[in-house]
Parts: structure tokens; sequence; C-alpha cells
């Protein structure tokens, strides 16, 4: 594919971010443009497009030589139909994204979840490159996930696989977003670990993390880190709920590699360490043995990068 081009966009609830990037990867231009969300589908729409255009125009590309479109969205969402169904950030519901994109620029476009197209990202160009089987799990805010099975990115029925924030367990745990009860993203997220911090807090219990006017993840993990008792035991307990929600992954997939990524992965030795001593507790020993447990590779570029991947694999 010498001489044939993509187009990446990254859409989210803040920026639409797209890129122009060769089969390599090498990103030849890129731009990005505010998301107003709160402007409606139509604005957005007409934003993406002039993120398309733009891209094109800046990279000197003729256009002849792009061959696809690869677009991570929050979901849930139709990836089949290339339609977003809804979600909180953004104002599309049951809208096809893809149709008003291949009717505007004539190139075929792919739709795929945010959590996807950061598994695809990384098994192409990032910690997962090599591998054949691999597990893509992103901490930050909530907790979402992606998986390369036999080479190819696996996504269920309905489009919707690999909801790992939403795994129940704890059975009597706190109640999560979604409605249940106990889920990995109400225990093990960024968004728990400072919740936890705040509830501690506010009981008056003596620790560091009290003369912070806001506390988050960050701040958890800096008090951890200089020694704070009370930090050390919120970030014990959420890595341990973490641990078991990566060694289900292993049982369940028995990949090569789990991929942490997301804000919570930057916590580094102390996530990683965790996370595999609670996994050689709870795997079969030929099965830890054999997964790598890694940081994902691709940091902030991971949203375009991961949708330039998409557009690649899908034009293969």
């Amino acid at each position: 594919m010498e001489d044939k081009y993509v187009i990446g966009i990254d859409l989210g609830g803040t920026k639409i971010s797209g890129a122009v990037a060769n089969f390599k990867g090498d990103v030849v231009s890129q731009y990005t443009l505010p998301t107003k969300a709160e402007e409606g589908e139509k604005a957005v729409l007409e934003r993406i497009i002039t993120v398309v255009e733009e891209v094109i125009k800046e990279s000197n590309v003729d256009k002849e030589k792009i061959v696809s479109i690869g677009i991570g969205s929050p979901g849930p969402l139709d990836a089949k139909e290339g339609k977003i169904i809804t979600t909180p950030n953004l104002p599309f519901k049951n809208f096809n994204i893809v149709k008003p994109l291949v009717d505007k620029f004539h190139i075929p476009t792919y739709l795929d979840n945010d959590a996807n197209v950061a598994a695809i990202g990384e098994y192409v160009f990032g910690a997962g490159k090599g591998t054949n089987n691999m597990v893509f799990i992103t901490v930050s805010t909530g907790i979402g996930g992606g998986a390369i099975l036999n080479g190819k990115i696996y996504r269920g029925n309905t489009c919707n696989a690999l909801e790992i924030g939403h795994m129940t367990l704890e059975k009597k745990g706190p109640r999560c977003n979604c409605g249940n009860y106990g889920c990995a993203e109400a225990l093990a997220s960024g968004t728990a670990i400072a919740k936890a911090a705040r509830k501690q807090v506010e009981k008056g219990l003596s620790t560091s993390l009290s003369s912070y006017e806001k506390i988050t993840a960050y701040e958890v993990f800096k008090e951890a880190e200089k020694g704070d008792k009370l930090a050390k035991n919120i970030l014990n307990e959420a890595l341990n709920y973490l641990g078991i929600c990566v060694a289900n992954i292993i049982t369940s997939f028995d990949p090569e590699m789990v991929i942490i990524g997301g804000g919570v992965s930057k916590g580094g030795d102390i996530v990683f360490e965790k996370v595999n001593e609670v996994v050689k507790t709870r795997c079969f020993k030929a099965m830890w043995e054999s997964t790598k447990i890694v940081p994902a590779a691709l940091g902030t570029d991971a949203g375009v990068k991961g949708a330039v991947a998409l557009a690649i694999m899908e034009s293969k």
C-alpha cells in the first residue's frame, strides 16, 4: 500500500481531531476543532466534515490516494450500520455518521467505539505490535476495553463487546453510573479512587489528602508515593479490584498481552506490580506466565492513531 493514505478522526466530547497518515502510521497532517456538542447534531457533523477537508488540504495528498476514513467515537454505537446510538457528551441519537461522510467525500468510512479504536491503535502501532491476541484496557474516568482475537478486532453481536468497566466484581458493591452495583468502574476507575479518598477525608481521618481543596486520583497516587497510609490503602483496594478484572480477562481470552492505558496507568510501578500480584493468585499458572501485562504506548496520540489504524485495518 505504498503511496496510499488514510484519514483518522478522533471524535470526543471536547474536541474533534483528524489526521492524514500513510500505512506506516506516519502522520502527514493533523487538524483539530472544538466539538461544541451543545450546538447539536448538524453543527457537529459539519465540524467533522471541516476537519476532514482541512487535513486533506494541509496534507497536499491527492484525494484519490486516500483509501479510507476511520472514526473513533464514544458509544454505544452500531459499527456495522455506522450509527452512533447515544452517548452522554455528544448530541447524536441513532445518527448515521458514516453515510453523510461517504456521500460528501466518496471515501469508504468506518466507525468504531473509542475503546476498540485504542485497542486497534496499540495492536497496529503500539505496545501490542507483533501479537495475534491482545486485550486493551483503559482505566481513567471510567473503564473500557477492546480485544484483538486472531488478528481481528472482536466487536461481539451488538458491537458492544469488552464493556470491561461493567463487569461485576462485588455483588453488594457501590452503585455504578450504569445502574448496576459493584462494577469494575465503580471500584477501580480514577473516579472511584477519587471518590473513596474524598469519602475518607470527609470522615476526618488523618491523611495528607485533607490538605487538598480538590482530590482526584492524581493526588491519591501522589500522596501514596510520599507514604500516606490512607492513600496507600485506597490504592491497594482499587488496584486489587483492577487486578481481579485483568485476571478475569486473562481467564476468558487467554491473550498474549494485556495493555493498560488511561490516566490510572500513569501511576507507574505501583499499578503494574499490584495487578501482576493479583493476577498470579487468581489465574492458572500457565496462563499468567504466558501473558504480558504492559502499559499502553501511544499516549495522547491514541485517539487519532487508533482511528488511523482502524482505517488501515478495514482497508486490507
